[in-house]
């Protein structure tokens, strides 16, 4: 298994397509248009820059990582002769249907369709091929070049034999693979939605502020980043949508999204890729600046 495709050229695909690459796989990168493509290997390079200015890999990785990305606006391009395709494209399970469907048109039929969803149904995904056997979830943590985690997750008809494939190429991609079954939210998000929504709800009922609430966190449960800081890291539109499929999948009202995080998803304060959510990221620095409304 040496050529790979990655489909969605934007923080995690553009992660994934790197992991790949600097482990000497053949990275077809595939998206809408050139320009995210271009955007998504300047990523790369300036990430692959970082690594090198701390030693941590040489310029000749550097390069030859780069010389095995080649990018694809084509569907039927960039996944042509590849054994695995990874999609990471946006988290809306309308995109991700039509694209399995599409792919398991296009892919020869041996083609391993694996997704990089953080919540929707590896069973549902399946569903939309003649291959579910094939089709298997691997969630990257972002960012993925650095993280060592990969949620390995089986839907209902995945193999035993695809499972230990994927389990064992994210073995070789340096990673730790976890096997998980097809339940809303997986391990990880399961776990991790709720938190945060829970801080948003102490932030909503007057409970603390922000810096409050993440200072709480870090300091007195080790956290590397407060669960506001981190909502903002992850997206607030990608948080309410897992929260959203928690609640419907499992009915409990405890996964039901705080009214303030939906206010701020529909308002646009989505974050750090928006410019504003909990905390304001358009002053130029590093330096955690309280978003004004909360300040």
């Amino acid at each position: 298994m040496k050529n790979i495709a990655v489909i969605g050229s934007g923080t995690m695909g553009n992660g994934i397509a790197h992991t790949f690459a600097q482990h000497d796989y053949k990275v077809s990168l595939i998206d809408i248009s050139q320009a995210a493509l271009d955007k998504g290997i300047a990523t790369i390079s300036k990430n692959l820059d970082r690594m090198v200015a701390k030693g941590s890999i040489s310029e000749e990785l550097k390069a030859n990582t780069l010389k095995n990305i080649t990018t694809h606006t084509q569907l039927a391009d960039g996944v042509k002769n590849c054994q695995l395709v990874v999609e990471a494209a946006t988290e809306n399970p309308s995109i991700k249907f039509k694209l399995f469907s599409d792919l398991d048109k296009i892919c020869a039929p041996e083609t391993i369709l694996a997704t990089n969803t953080s919540s929707i149904s590896i069973t549902l995904i399946g569903a939309q091929t003649k291959r579910a056997d094939k089709v298997i979830g691997m969630h990257f943590m972002n960012p993925v070049p650095l993280m060592k985690l990969v949620e390995v997750i089986r839907g209902y008809n995945t193999s035993d034999e695809i499972t230990t494939l994927v389990m064992d190429l994210s073995k070789k991609l340096g990673k730790t693979p976890v096997e998980v079954n097809d339940y809303p939210g997986f391990v990880a998000n399961r776990i991790l939605m709720p938190m945060i929504n829970e801080a948003v709800y102490a932030l909503y009922e007057g409970v603390a502020g922000v810096s409050e609430i993440d200072t709480v966190m870090k300091l007195g449960m080790a956290h590397p980043m407060g669960p506001l800081q981190l909502a903002d890291f992850i997206g607030l539109d990608v948080c309410l949508a897992i929260l959203r499929v928690l609640y419907e999948g499992l009915g409990n009202q405890k996964y039901a999204p705080c009214p303030l995080l939906v206010n701020m998803v529909t308002a646009g304060d989505l974050g750090v890729k928006s410019g504003t959510g909990f905390y304001s990221y358009k002053h130029g620095t590093k330096d955690l600046v309280l978003a004004p409304r909360f300040s």
